[in-house]
């Protein structure tokens, strides 16, 4: 959290600079903006990462073609802020805007499709669609696995499969997935890595929705421990992984 508290002073010391030297509408402002943004996300604030996102696409819009790839990183900030305040129609729209320019402009199995497509498909199961939202991430590892896609991004894809098999009961196959995706993260991430947290709370999960209450117990303490040192207090992925610890906690 310590890096986070740092880029964030930073950026906002380098941001009030930026508004006194530059004029309103400069391509560095818009970047200030982004980085800004980008900390706010990091650290839990999605209210303040939106608005520090919007006013950089609109200093940006003038020089963006909306249905070019340049738009495509815009798209997916404002999908995972969305997505992150539970707003998933408007997450969706974002995302479908990004696979739909991708499409547009890059080989039919390119792995930024594969990311879209994962997206994509999260959010169908953030909404409760599961049979779309498995097929969607089918798509997803279906490329990433023939274009030879960095192992980290078939590990989230595998952890979304997890999350939706886990969601529509079939815990066998959802533990099948987990177990891929935290093999793939054992071997490319260090110990205390943020990903490591979410697949220990999604194991954690598991095993409180299956019973196994001290295997459960075991996941969580871990994610908890890896999410204070890494994440904000107010961080909305620390603050599931307590909440599941005290469902966990009173079972035992």
């Amino acid at each position: 959290m310590g890096d986070y508290s740092k880029a964030l002073v930073f950026y906002e010391k380098a941001h009030k600079i930026y508004e006194k030297a530059l004029p309103a509408n400069h391509p560095s402002l818009a970047m200030s903006y982004t980085n800004l943004g980008s900390v706010y996300y990091d650290i839990g604030d999605c209210t303040a990462a939106l608005k520090a996102l919007q006013n950089a696409f609109l200093i940006l819009r003038k020089a963006l073609k909306e249905d070019t790839i340049d738009a495509v990183a815009a798209y997916i900030w404002f999908g995972r802020i969305y997505q992150s305040m539970k707003d998933y129609s408007r997450a969706l729209e974002y995302f479908e805007k990004c696979l739909a320019i991708l499409q547009k402009v890059l080989q039919e199995r390119h792995p930024l499709i594969a990311i879209a497509y994962t997206s994509i498909g999260d959010v169908h199961r953030l909404m409760g669609d599961y049979e779309k939202a498995l097929s969607v991430h089918r798509k997803a590892l279906d490329i990433q696995e023939t274009a030879q896609s960095n192992a980290l991004k078939c590990a989230a894809t595998f952890t979304n499969l997890g999350e939706t098999y886990r969601e529509m009961k079939d815990y066998s196959t959802a533990l099948t997935y987990f177990q891929k995706a935290l093999q793939i993260r054992e071997n490319k991430l260090p110990k205390n890595h943020p990903h490591f947290a979410v697949i220990y709370h999604n194991l954690a999960k598991l095993y409180l929705t299956t019973e196994e209450y001290s295997m459960a117990m075991e996941y969580i303490q871990q994610a908890i421990d890896i999410g204070q040192k890494s994440l904000s207090s107010t961080h909305p992925h620390l603050l599931n992984y307590k909440e599941t610890f005290e469902e966990i906690r009173m079972k035992l």
